[in-house]
């Protein structure tokens, strides 16, 4: 997707309430008009990729309430990327020949069940062992009464009155030029050519019954705030029998009041006192493995860095590990009582120039951070 991406509603031209048909009547208009086949404007194609895809969304109902309530940021959450499908393709051919260009092939055609978007929150512990996750949601099923067929058992589909099992209607206009014959699907049995005289009780006709579901998604070792999992075959069911859907599961790692993580290293800071910094002391500092003793010698320095090599993040997917990198913070103390002052006042006298030698300047040890 673009990076600044316009309003879906604004690039159809289109209310928010807009119905169905509305949203394919503006698609079909924009696509014949902005094809790059058909315009010769400088923006058709880019104009047309953008029409594409805000159909794509605004057609499906589970996208659109997807995007309706989250926006472009929910899309991505969820898992949505801009594709052609076949349904797309037979939308997009009949903006420019007509409702019949696949004819019978897309009569009663199975249609994919659409994608489900979860979200999981993990510790950054979590993420750096991997770990197993529950994750509940809601997903249309088969219904296991009618088994998807949508009449009750004991009965079954008839031939659709309509369209006389066709499952698309015709309509003949004549004109000074001949005959113009305009095929469309049927409304009343949504192209199959087949309708529900007895609905099943447990689905109404729909053939499919939503339901609350738990899956155990497992987590990898090194995965990144924001990325997603995808769980192949676990999403909404399909429409007569086609294939289910998938599940992309958004991973949220909360921080690490201890642990700053850049990529696959990990940053943290240790307080020394003055004293601690200039006479040497042993700290427990924390790492993504448990406490670890470091030794901080004499003379210790503000913006001072350990480095812990491999106590980083693993790499996802890969091999071998980040480091973990101690930056020192040295504490210097603000309330003095009068005998610290003047044993402070005495040292400062006694201090000559090699008390104070730099071995290397503050401004390149902070520089070693993020090397």
């Amino acid at each position: 997707m673009a990076t600044t991406q316009r309003d879906y509603y604004e690039i159809l031209g289109l209310r928010r309430e807009a119905g169905e048909a509305e949203i394919k009547r503006a698609f079909r208009r924009l696509a014949r008009e902005l094809h790059p086949d058909v315009s010769d404007a400088a923006d058709a194609e880019q104009r047309f990729r953008e029409v594409v895809e805000a159909y794509e969304v605004l057609s499906k109902p589970e996208t659109r309430q997807l995007y309706d309530r989250y926006g472009h940021a929910g899309l991505r959450r969820g898992g949505f990327e801009p594709r052609f499908d076949f349904g797309d393709l037979s939308d997009l051919f009949s903006a420019f020949f007509g409702d019949d260009l696949f004819g019978a092939a897309t009569r009663g055609r199975r249609r994919r069940g659409a994608d489900v978007a979860a979200e999981v929150e993990i510790e950054l512990v979590d993420a750096a062992r991997g770990t197993t996750k529950e994750v509940r949601f809601e997903v249309a099923s088969t219904c296991r009464v009618c088994g998807g067929d949508g009449a009750e058992p004991g009965t079954s589909r008839s031939t659709c009155p309509t369209c006389g099992g066709v499952g698309r209607l015709e309509q003949v206009s004549r004109t000074v030029f001949g005959e113009f014959v305009r095929s469309e699907t049927c409304p009343r049995c949504s192209g199959s050519g087949q309708v529900v005289e007895q609905a099943c009780h447990e689905c109404g006709g729909d053939g499919h019954v939503l339901e609350q579901r738990t899956l155990a998604v497992e987590i990898p070792a090194g995965i990144h705030d924001g990325q997603q999992i995808r769980v192949s075959g676990e999403g909404h069911a399909g429409v007569l029998g086609a294939g289910v859907g998938d599940i992309y599961v958004f991973v949220r790692v909360k921080p690490d009041p201890r642990l700053t993580r850049e990529g696959n290293d990990l940053f943290s800071t240790v307080d020394l006192t003055m004293t601690e910094a200039a006479l040497g002391k042993k700290v427990e500092v924390p790492t993504i493995d448990g406490d670890v003793e470091l030794e901080f010698s004499p003379g210790t320095q503000p913006g001072e860095i350990r480095v812990l090599r491999g106590r980083g993040m693993p790499v996802l997917q890969g091999f071998g590990r980040g480091d973990h990198r101690v930056l020192v913070n040295v504490l210097v103390p603000r309330q003095l009582s009068e005998e610290q002052r003047r044993l402070l006042e005495q040292f400062q006298h006694s201090a000559g120039e090699d008390t104070y030698r730099a071995d290397e300047s503050l401004f390149d040890r902070l520089k070693s951070v993020f090397r």
